[in-house]
């Protein structure tokens, strides 16, 4: 089963980068394993689908903004969050790019092979390298939280429910 493990973020917002961070720390633990691809991506929509392509099963990474507690780490579905950035036509959510692949004909893991594993942010707007001191503490948390979708086993209803409702949360994708 080839798996891909995409961190997400812009590396000079802060906490965006957190996705990147996290695939980082996972590299020692995971690299040389040849059913694991580790990679890094500064897109959403449909360029995130096409990082998918080929894969059987996805770990995606990313900084959250859902108004919870600085360092929370959140496991979500596919059709849990918008990963859609702006009100653009040339930007999709993850659901609607994933679905545009498929009918394309592109071989993307199905949807319960797909974890998406989010820390939630504190400062994405201001430019700079580091993390905020919460989300930088959460990096081992994010870690631990991707080894159950290595199991062969494991789907996305393992892994926990979308936030609960009425709660606004967004992903925080580079431009």
């Amino acid at each position: 089963m080839r798996t891909l493990v995409l961190g997400l973020g812009n590396p000079i917002l802060r906490d965006d980068s957190v996705g990147l961070r996290v695939v980082q720390a996972l590299g020692p633990t995971l690299r040389g394993r040849e059913d694991i691809t580790l990679a890094e991506e500064t897109h959403g929509g449909l360029r995130l689908m096409e990082r998918l392509v080929g894969f059987d099963r996805a770990v995606i990474l990313d900084a959250i903004c859902s108004g919870a507690a600085p360092g929370t780490i959140h496991r979500l579905r596919p059709d849990s969050m918008s990963t859609q950035h702006s009100a653009s036509t040339h930007d999709v959510n993850l659901t609607t790019a994933l679905e545009v692949g498929r009918r394309a004909g592109a071989h993307l893991p199905p949807d319960d092979a797909i974890h998406l594993i989010a820390v939630e942010a504190e400062e994405v707007l201001t430019f700079g390298e580091e993390l905020s001191p919460a989300v930088e503490a959460a990096i081992p948390s994010a870690v631990q939280a991707t080894k159950p979708a290595f199991s062969s086993k494991a789907s996305v209803s393992e892994r926990g429910a979308p936030p609960a409702a009425g709660t606004t949360a967004r992903w925080v994708l580079a431009v």
